[in-house]
């Protein structure tokens, strides 16, 4: 029987799946911090460049600030950054020496493990990435092989890739990433005795979701064919389109001879925490899910359903889900099997909304879509469909973003930006608008604690206090007692006074 390490996934992946990314700031990760760094987990998988600027453009808070607090308030435990490809919060294919900076930046600021995750599993731009964040001081590097379901990613195609991951000295670990929950306990019986074999004596971590109902099954079953670590989330965030719940997962692995070496106690805590702040805050808790064939086509990431739900609710089109959901299959395809994983799935996801509410199918291409038609973001699997690339290239936008020159050198980016700016609000202004950005720094530091059994007698109190025709609020609970008095306002000199 073997020992299985845990990775904790609640404040990045978790939240970012079943919350929208929008659950989780600042308060609410230091306050459970001591916590996690309790549990003996091997990784706390915490941020992503697109979680950075979540935090920057809807929270107003710096991305920078939390993750050196989180340092500080876990120093046994080490923090994750999950890196897609040379981009870090644009979209925009960044050049080495700005990625160099980022790393750099992010190992100075408390990260010490590196999940580099590329997009089109090439394994070059994995290498160089392991390099800059080692020399840019990072501890520990984790390449992804992304799985997914299409007629060109078998097991050779993974192994191939492994064979030249584990060979780079710079990397440490690789993990089958399965964003869509799509591995079965059937295909990861060939799939990773197949990685396994090629990468010798380094770790093999495996990731994937409960979307439809496989990920926690495939779990039990990794440890024989080699998996030494496990990704789960905890308690509310944990399970439904999530990764799979780390109590439930301890439990099984447990019953069936293996070793979990953590504190029991801890990850209860840590899973009843993100189970309140579910009920504090009005926010969906995972839950198990069907088996969906049906599903297995287009293949949307757990963390993409959420955005998706978000994305159509504020544009008022929540009917059209189902239709989008079932273009997803047919773009991919067109475009020849990207993985959907980001930045693939916001741009798959994207030009499936366009076809449906369109009046006809690619009437309207996105600028990431001709982006990826001319090889930005890398070369496809297979070639894209000529009907759909021929439609591409006659756009007049497809001319431009061809002559279009790529990101500026970092030099110049300095100079024009702010050469005197420190290194982190440098690669925040490079990334983001710049309102943006002034707005997070108006908003001063963020809140460093949070009470979920607070929330609901403060937003009464919110609610009572906004009702212009009450005078005093009174709340009482137990021996709490709170009196609010609207005062009225002092009349000025030579007017008439208004209302209190």
């Amino acid at each position: 029987m073997a020992e299985v390490r845990l990775v904790d996934t609640s404040l990045r992946d978790g939240n970012q799946c079943l919350w929208a990314a929008l659950g989780i700031d600042t308060a609410k990760t230091l306050t459970i911090a001591p916590v996690m760094d309790r549990i003996g987990l091997k990784a706390i998988d915490f941020t992503t460049s697109t979680h950075m600027g979540v935090a920057v453009r809807y929270k107003r808070e710096d991305p920078w600030e939390r993750i050196r607090l989180m340092a500080a308030a876990t120093p046994r435990t080490p923090l994750q950054f999950m890196s897609t490809g040379f981009r870090f919060i644009s979209w925009e294919t960044a050049g080495p020496d700005f990625m160099a900076l980022v790393f750099r930046v992010l190992a100075g600021n408390g990260i010490r493990r590196f999940c580099l995750a590329d997009p089109m599993n090439d394994a070059d731009s994995n290498i160089a990435c392991a390099r800059m964040v080692k020399q840019g001081g990072g501890e520990y590097v984790i390449a992804a092989l992304v799985f997914t379901l299409s007629p060109v990613h078998d097991d050779a195609h993974y192994a191939e890739r492994a064979r030249r991951l584990a060979a780079c000295p710079d990397i440490d670990a690789i993990y089958v990433k399965d964003p869509g929950g799509l591995l079965s306990p059937k295909r990861a019986a060939s799939l990773l005795p197949a990685i396994k074999a090629v990468i010798g004596a380094k770790p093999l971590e495996l990731h994937s979701h409960c979307t439809i109902g496989l990920g926690e099954l495939v779990y039990l079953d990794a440890v024989d064919w080699g998996v030494s670590a496990l990704q789960c989330a905890a308690g509310g965030v944990g399970d439904g389109i999530s990764n799979p719940p780390a109590g439930r997962v301890v439990a099984n692995l447990r019953a069936l001879g293996h070793s979990v070496p953590i504190d029991d106690e801890a990850l209860a805590e840590v899973e009843r925490y993100f189970t309140r702040i579910a009920e504090a805050e009005g926010l969906p808790v995972g839950s198990p899910q069907a088996f969906d064939a049906g599903y297995l086509r287009h293949q949307l990431p757990g963390g993409m359903v959420g955005t998706m739900r978000r994305q159509l609710a504020e544009s008022r089109l929540s009917h059209l889900e189902n239709a989008v959901i079932e273009e997803i299959g047919h773009v991919r395809e067109e475009l020849g099997w990207p993985i959907v994983m980001t930045p693939f799935a916001q741009i798959v996801l994207t030009q499936a909304v366009m076809n449906v509410t369109g009046k006809e199918r690619y009437a309207v291409v996105p600028d990431e879509v001709i982006r990826y038609a001319l090889g930005r973001f890398g070369r496809p699997n297979v070639p894209i469909e000529p009907r759909v690339l021929e439609r591409i290239e006659s756009l007049p936008r497809t001319r431009e973003l061809r002559a279009e020159p790529p990101m500026a050198p970092l030099a110049e980016l300095r100079r024009r930006i702010g050469p005197d700016l420190p290194d982190e609000e440098f690669l925040l202004r490079a990334t983001m608008p710049a309102g943006q950005v002034d707005a997070m720094r108006a908003a001063g530091p963020a809140a460093r604690h949070y009470d979920p059994s607070t929330r609901p007698a403060l937003a009464l109190i919110r609610t009572l206090t906004a009702r212009r025709d009450l005078k005093e609020v009174s709340v009482e609970k137990g021996a709490f007692r709170l009196r609010l008095r609207r005062r009225s306002r002092a009349p000025v000199p030579g007017q008439k006074s208004g209302p209190p």
